[in-house]
């Protein structure tokens, strides 16, 4: 499990998102009570609000900041956003009207939006042996969980000797302690994405390519049905902690946990699993685990058993999670992972963008078991539909045929481009007229810029 972390750079970087991600959990609980203070009992209010605004933030954006990332350096791109992050969340303790917390929580979110997907896509390019990216990606997940268990931890303790705008100070100094750590991390330089089609193309084409690949297609469903049973445990424990059971706010935090505990289990053994099975029968087993505890969950158990339930859920959530990135570095050229995990990013979110709302007005507008039962629907509908678009014999090396072509773009001579020059092209990577014979070969094949269409 700690193998990545003989790669110095790697451990750099895991430790700026470990310290970023322990501020921005004392920012979270310093925005409910700065919500509470501004909008009292309409806090719930600004709060749902605030994570709609997180959520359109990070579907918008996440691929036009891909697109821009491509003509930046990467360790300036990720500086400079957590640097702006910092800036942003140390405005916050200064704010005196709702609609302020909702700008500053918005342009918050669109540095995320930029910092995380392509923060996702450099750890391939540092830890290129899969074995070794596949326990990176355990750790980062542990790394989430942990975080969610002891960020309310520190923040309580912190609350006795400062008022709740100290928390904001501490996250902006972790935010720049990210920063300090990424600009002592060597990131291995990526050649630029080849682009002939100008900024629109270059925008959307992650989305595209994601969408263009069948075992993406597949991951998309996945997500989905992630984001259903994420949505009911956060949306939903308190309902049926205090609603239904009608104990305290501690039992509530108990099956949180229990949640968490979950997918910390899952992050620790999942490794050693994928070392042994492929990807698609993992994936597929978690979201029927997930659909399952959701459907006993319909009867309303005991708290023992519903702790089980989101134990359960909470391996299938992080077993998911941490597969997708593996799906997304197999499926994406070097140059164009930033493009993909922003695609990713996007649609993703896009599912919780609509589970939380619905899971929430299942709940309110009915009642809970409504709830369970449609989100289990959903769960099991997104797996099986997975079923089917991911392929059974997912080949990475295929062969396929190339047309005959001319045209201009950014490229170096790889094995698509073989050909004469006249000496004034200048070095690689250089864009210049060129034609390309048809030919028919086979090597590693992804969706990139020539290579549009999955081989059938």
């Amino acid at each position: 499990m700690l193998s990545p972390f003989k790669n110095k750079d790697f451990t750099r970087l895991f430790s700026a998102q470990v310290i970023a991600l322990l501020g921005t959990g004392l920012t979270t609980v310093a925005l409910s009570l700065l919500a509470y203070q501004l909008a009292g009992d309409d806090a719930g209010k600004v709060l749902g609000t605030a994570l709609a605004i997180k959520m359109i933030a990070y579907v918008m954006l996440a691929p036009i900041a891909a697109s821009v990332a491509q003509f930046v350096q990467r360790r300036v791109f990720l500086i400079a956003l957590d640097i702006l992050r910092a800036i942003f969340v140390l405005c916050l303790p200064f704010v005196t009207q709702v609609w302020q917390i909702y700008l500053l929580i918005f342009l918050l979110q669109a540095c995320s939006a930029g910092f995380t997907p392509v923060f996702q896509a450099t750890i391939p390019d540092i830890l290129e042996d899969e074995n070794d990216y596949t326990q990176a990606l355990s750790l980062s997940r542990l790394a989430y969980d942990i975080e969610s268990l002891l960020s309310p931890a520190l923040a309580g303790l912190a609350l006795l000797l400062m008022s709740f705008n100290g928390l904001f100070i501490g996250n902006t100094i972790a935010f720049l302690i990210s920063a300090l750590l990424v600009s002592a991390t060597y990131l291995p330089e990526v050649k630029p994405a080849s682009d002939d089609k100008g900024w629109f193309d270059r925008t959307t084409f992650g989305l595209r390519a994601y969408l263009a690949t069948p075992r993406l297609r597949g991951l998309l469903t996945m997500s989905m049905a992630v984001a259903a049973a994420g949505s009911m445990v956060i949306v939903n424990t308190v309902v049926y902690v205090r609603s239904f059971l009608e104990l305290s706010d501690e039992w509530t935090a108990l099956l949180l946990a229990a949640f968490g505990s979950g997918s910390m289990v899952a992050a620790l053994f999942l490794p050693k699993l994928l070392q042994r099975l492929n990807d698609k029968p993992v994936a597929l087993s978690a979201g029927f685990i997930m659909g399952l505890s959701l459907a006993i969950g319909i009867k309303l158990p005991g708290f023992l058993i519903m702790a089980g339930l989101w134990f359960l859920i909470g391996v299938g959530f992080s077993s998911i999670l941490v597969i997708s990135g593996r799906l997304l570095q197999r499926s994406a050229a070097q140059e164009d992972r930033p493009a993909y995990f922003a695609a990713q990013f996007a649609l993703s979110h896009a599912c919780w963008l609509i589970t939380y709302p619905l899971a929430g007005w299942l709940s309110s507008t009915y009642d809970i078991e409504v709830a369970f039962s449609v989100l289990f629907g959903l769960v099991m509908f997104s797996t099986l539909l997975a079923y089917f678009l991911w392929p059974e014999n997912d080949k990475t090396y295929m062969e396929h045929v190339h047309s005959k072509t001319s045209h201009l773009h950014l490229h170096t001579h790889d094995e698509h481009h073989q050909h004469a020059h006249e000496g004034w092209e200048g070095p690689e990577p250089h864009s210049h007229p060129h034609s390309h014979s048809e030919i028919k070969h086979t090597h590693e094949f992804v969706i990139d810029r020539h290579h549009q269409k999955w081989p059938s």
